[in-house]
């Protein structure tokens, strides 16, 4: 057996010497046995092959690659072919969609449970009504009553739709094309020009939502849009959203805003009041026809323009309504009267707790009263408060029973809405003086008791009389009459501050009192409705009143929720000593300060006042039908240039106070139970004393006489005819 055959018919020997080939004894890659690392990698047995080519195969010339193929190659190893462009759109806009789905989601998880929504109710309104059922003002968010889509003239839902949802009736609650619309809009303004809400968007805005400007609310918002829509047909909306929107001026559906602005009811408005109305919607507050009667009616004539463009109404119609622009009137209740209405608001709370359904507030006001009030105040001023630096007035008028029929509590509300009438206190001066002698009647004395006035000084202080004149010996209600200080101070000590302090606060002055020498000037502060209510009861005969204004209070379908029960009266004067000094202060108008408040036909009698430095001037007076006070002076108790009581003061009380009694029976003052003559003679008498000097006789202006040929008093015409004339001679 042969080790090899035979392959080209010669047999080579090996050979062993210097001349044989290392290269055929080189194993190839071929015949090694790959381990582990041994193992070649393709690139390399590629890079050997083309190293060490066959015989038979030259190797060819590589060629570079071109510039086409390098970019080709480089471009897909950068990741920008458009294949991958649209893979990452796709997971982006899944994304963004799984996001958007998010942000509904947690919009909505936000939301009270769609199922137990409700329409909530209207917000809660107070009407103020006269003494004659008449309304004098609203307060809280004025809504008028509902009104049914088919009972409002067709223009006026049109007129809304027009400016405000014009694809109302074709789309479910959200409209993509004013969405659209708006975003190019507010696009190219660069701002926000254009809202893209529609009716429904509002409504759900109005009624559940608040007014914020986030994102949360936009999508909560078309969420609750979506609801409705699905719940409510198209004309349900509509009259919902008519019914509730707001128009400015705390008025709230086109009911309230028509009463409001025109006077009238929404179902009575012309075409130009229905497109002032809905042009409202934009921005109540700037564009309210009592506020800026140019802007409602320009925004009107685009609401017109609309209208005619969406072929609700003719061109012809829209240029004639242009023409002629809706007019805003005065509401009822405009005026002074709003203080009656503030105080009121701020009482109620007392009455009746917590306002949770709409009320109707019966009051004590008198319309006829407070508009003659309001006119004699303001034109008062308005004539002479340049002349004497008096920038404010008030007044205050009641019955004796304590019934507010009058307040005036500024000279523009509109400016100032600081009630001076209730809220503000002042030093009434010699205003305070009645309770300083009515405590001395109590005491003992009588308008007949005669008291020094010369000059006094009390550790220093010395208080003087407006003219600066003394008089001597004076009786009480000379003293009353001409005001004089030092009888007052004087008498005030007698009887002790503590004493006329509490007789005030007995009568009804309820603010903090000082017991000191110097309260007989009344250098204390009150309210103008406490001391007005104090001195009722020398009107009333001696019962202490409550000053009030609210007599019933009633829901809109005529529940009662309070009445005002009879008070239980309390007699705080004496009946004798009511007449004594009803018979003093009538005086202050026959003979004193006060002359120029005599009306004629009727027994009246009150008290001028006038603080340090001219700083407040007051007058308080009354009659057995009516008890009125007047206070005029600056809010910053600035002096003025000497206004006394005597003066403005009187002259606003004079024309108030006759247009009031115009056509009332007149009634004497509670005096007629005098005192009886035996059972005060001794007490008379007792006060008879010699003076040390004539007392005055008064002349026409109010001074004294001369002291040469001076008429001596009553108690020098001897003791017998002087008792005889104070007993039955009166």
């Amino acid at each position: 057996m042969a080790w090899g055959r035979k392959q080209s018919g010669t047999r080579k020997e090996p050979q062993f010497g210097l001349g044989a080939s290392l290269a055929s004894l080189r194993l190839s890659l071929e015949d090694r046995i790959p381990f582990g690392e041994d193992k070649p990698k393709k690139s390399q047995a590629k890079r050997r092959q083309q190293e060490e080519p066959d015989d038979e195969e030259p190797p060819r010339e590589r060629k570079p690659p071109s510039s086409s193929m390098s970019n080709k190659r480089r471009g897909k190893a950068r990741g920008f072919r458009p294949s991958r462009l649209i893979y990452w759109g796709v997971v982006l806009g899944l994304w963004g969609a799984i996001a958007v789905l998010g942000a509904v989601i947690w919009a909505g998880a936000h939301l009270p449970p769609i199922q137990s929504l409700e329409i909530p109710k209207r917000p809660p309104t107070i009407e103020i009504v006269g003494l004659d059922g008449t309304v004098l003002a609203q307060r809280g968010e004025m809504a008028g009553a509902n009104v049914a889509l088919k009972d409002l003239p067709p223009y006026l839902p049109k007129a809304f739709i027009a400016i405000e949802d014009r694809r109302f009736y074709s789309h479910f609650g959200i409209d993509p094309f004013g969405i659209l619309r708006a975003a190019v809009a507010n696009l190219l303004h660069r701002g926000v020009s254009q809202g893209g809400s529609t009716l429904t968007q509002q409504l759900a805005k109005n009624l559940f939502l608040t007014q914020e400007r986030t994102l949360t609310r936009k999508l909560q918002e078309a969420e609750l849009a979506l609801w409705l829509e699905r719940k409510y047909s198209k004309n349900e909306l509509l009259e919902l959203y008519l019914n509730r929107v707001y128009f400015g001026s705390g008025a709230y559906g086109v009911e309230a805003a028509a009463q409001r602005y025109f006077g009238k009811s929404a179902k009575n408005v012309t075409l130009a009041e229905a497109a002032m109305l809905a042009g409202l919607v934009k921005s109540p507050s700037r564009l309210a026809p009592n506020r800026n009667p140019e802007g409602a009616a320009d925004r009107a004539k685009t609401v017109l323009a609309a209208m005619a463009d969406a072929k609700f109404i003719t061109q012809a119609q829209a240029q004639a309504a242009s023409a002629h622009p809706a007019m805003s009137v005065k509401p009822a209740g405009a005026g002074t009267v709003n203080y009656v209405a503030d105080w009121i608001s701020e009482v109620l709370d007392d009455l009746i707790g917590q306002i949770e359904q709409s009320i109707v507030v019966e009051t004590t006001i008198d319309p006829k009263l407070q508009a003659a009030a309001e006119a004699a105040v303001i034109d008062e001023l308005a004539a002479k408060s340049v002349k004497f630096n008096v920038s404010q007035g008030a007044l205050v008028a009641m019955s004796p029973d304590g019934a507010v029929r009058a307040m005036v509590g500024g000279r523009n509300y509109a400016e100032s809405q600081y009630n001076r009438a209730v809220t503000a206190k002042r030093q009434p001066g010699s205003a305070f003086k009645p309770f300083v002698y009515l405590t001395a009647i109590e005491a003992g004395l009588t308008p007949d008791t005669v008291r020094m006035d010369a000059p006094l000084d009390i550790k220093g202080w010395k208080p003087e009389n407006y003219s600066r004149e003394y008089f001597g010996p004076v009786t009480l209600t000379q003293a009353l009459a001409m005001s004089l200080n030092t009888v007052a101070v004087r008498v005030g000590l007698e009887v002790g501050p503590k004493n006329v302090v509490r007789t005030a606060h007995r009568l009804g002055i309820s603010s903090k009192l000082e017991p000191n020498a110097s309260i007989a000037l009344g250098t204390s502060e009150v309210s103008m409705t406490e001391l007005v209510g104090a001195y009722a009861p020398f009107a009333n005969g001696g019962y202490a009143v409550s000053p009030h204004v609210v007599s019933k209070i009633r829901t809109l379908e005529g529940k009662i929720l309070y009445v005002r029960q009879p008070e239980q009266l309390n007699q705080v004067i004496e009946p004798r000593n009511v007449a004594m000094m009803d018979a003093m202060m009538e005086q202050t108008l026959i003979s004193g300060t006060a002359r120029k408040a005599e009306i004629p036909g009727w027994q009246a009698a009150g008290k001028t006042g006038t603080s340090q430095d001219f700083r407040d001037a007051w007058f308080i007076g009354y009659t057995a039908h009516l008890v009125t006070g007047v206070w005029l002076g600056n809010d910053d108790s600035s002096p003025t240039k000497k206004a006394t009581g005597g003066g403005l003061p009187v002259e606003v009380w004079s024309r108030f106070m006759r247009t009031a009694l115009q056509g009332v029976q007149p009634v004497a003052l509670p005096n007629s139970q005098p005192p009886s003559p035996m059972s005060n003679l001794a007490q008379i008498a007792s006060q008879i004393t010699a003076p040390s000097a004539p007392a005055p006789q008064l002349t026409t202006s109010g001074r004294a006489a001369s002291s040469r040929g001076a008429v001596r008093p009553e108690a020098d015409a001897g003791l017998d005819g002087w008792l005889l004339q104070r007993l039955f001679g009166r």
